[in-house]
């Protein structure tokens, strides 16, 4: 298994950022991209809760921002004081990452203790997306 520590580094360094006022969640993360370019985000709240970007978007569309397009692994990290949780992307955040990344994309999850990988098919097998639409 490839070292995900850097990357898990980041994605904790990214949720210090968090602006969470309404649920003190605090969640980072950290993409990886396939010319080794990470690229970080931190979810962003808002009173109108449909507005709030989790970050695991907030670090893909900054990345795609950005020229970047194909993408290794994502690293996302999570919890109230202290990261606690293993924090699996919300399901807009695995539609999105279904339209920028392959389905063999790593997903690192840590909880503060220990490390999870699955892979992006793993966590979302049925997705669909433009290559779906007739």
């Amino acid at each position: 298994m490839q070292n995900y520590d850097k990357l898990i580094e980041m994605a904790v360094s990214a949720r210090e950022r968090a602006f969470c006022p309404y649920s003190s969640f605090r969640v980072g993360a950290a993409v990886l991209c396939s010319d080794g370019k990470i690229y970080t985000g931190c979810n962003i709240e808002n009173a109108s809760y449909s507005a709030t970007v989790c970050a695991e978007r907030t670090a893909i569309f900054k990345a795609i921002s950005e020229g970047a397009d194909s993408f290794t692994a994502i690293a996302i990290v999570g919890g109230k004081k202290e990261i606690s949780d293993f924090v699996y992307p919300c399901g807009v955040c695995r539609q999105v990452l279904s339209e920028h990344c392959a389905p063999d994309l790593k997903i690192v999850l840590f909880n503060g203790k220990e490390t999870k990988l699955c892979t992006l098919g793993q966590l979302f097998p049925f997705s669909f997306g433009k290559g779906d639409i007739k």
